[in-house]
């Protein structure tokens, strides 16, 4: 059995739907799933931010889910949290495809959606981002500069998509940012610029389209995002 969690699913033909999942040492995996009908129907077991055992079966990109189950209660996301739940999901749609499937990624999505159980936590939405950009190869060191310099904390740099990280002084992301970024210590003062520069090394993934959680929660706050 395979473990892993849901993270879209589109009707397909009479009582199937197309499932989008997110499994344990395989990432995103495609699967046609059978609902059923009934009190105890497939569909209401295919939901967000459930953990779940199935198995998948078929030699093809697009598999089919079998015998799912939940294996534990689902994680209890609300009020800003749900929102960032679901940026999360569909932030791995849009950047995951069967090139870069995001194999190491089940753990990191797993403990920030426990972390975002907690209450909403914009620090560990920047390392989950950090974490998806190191399963996509394109994670730059954030403790150097494009030069191989060490990134001084009381100095400014600048993203360069076709340099990297460049001192800068009239650059938006400070030293100091860089080097909790890093280190994983964020600041409250350091979420913005950190976000920033996220986003922009995120954007040849995700595309110019914008993210439907990131328009949803825009409304909800009268501005502010959470990513």
């Amino acid at each position: 059995m395979e473990r892993g969690y849901l993270l879209h699913l589109r009707p397909y033909r009479e009582s199937s739907a197309i499932v989008q999942l997110l499994v344990d040492g395989q990432g995103r995996v495609d699967a046609v799933a059978r609902l059923g009908s009934g009190k105890r129907t497939v569909k209401a077991l295919l939901q967000p931010f459930q953990p779940l055992l199935f198995s998948l079966a078929g030699r093809g990109e697009l598999k089919n889910l079998q015998q799912p189950e939940a294996y534990a209660p689902a994680v209890p996301l609300g009020g800003d949290a749900l929102y960032a739940g679901m940026y999360l999901n569909e932030l791995l749609i849009r950047c995951l495809s069967h090139g870069h499937a995001g194999e190491g990624l089940f753990l990191a999505y797993h403990q920030t959606l426990m972390r975002l159980a907690l209450g909403m936590d914009q620090a560990c939405l920047r390392y989950f981002e950090l974490a998806l950009l190191s399963e996509l190869g394109t994670c730059p060191p954030l403790a150097e500069d494009a030069l191989g310099n060490v990134v001084q904390a009381d100095s400014h740099y600048s993203w360069r998509p076709q340099l990297g990280l460049a001192p800068d002084s009239r650059g938006d992301i400070a030293g100091h940012t860089l080097l909790a970024l890093s280190n994983r210590e964020l600041q409250s003062e350091q979420l913005r610029e950190a976000k920033l520069l996220l986003r922009q090394l995120l954007a040849p993934f995700v595309g110019d389209k914008p993210l439907a959680s990131r328009e949803l929660f825009r409304r909800r706050q009268g501005g502010n995002q959470p990513a």
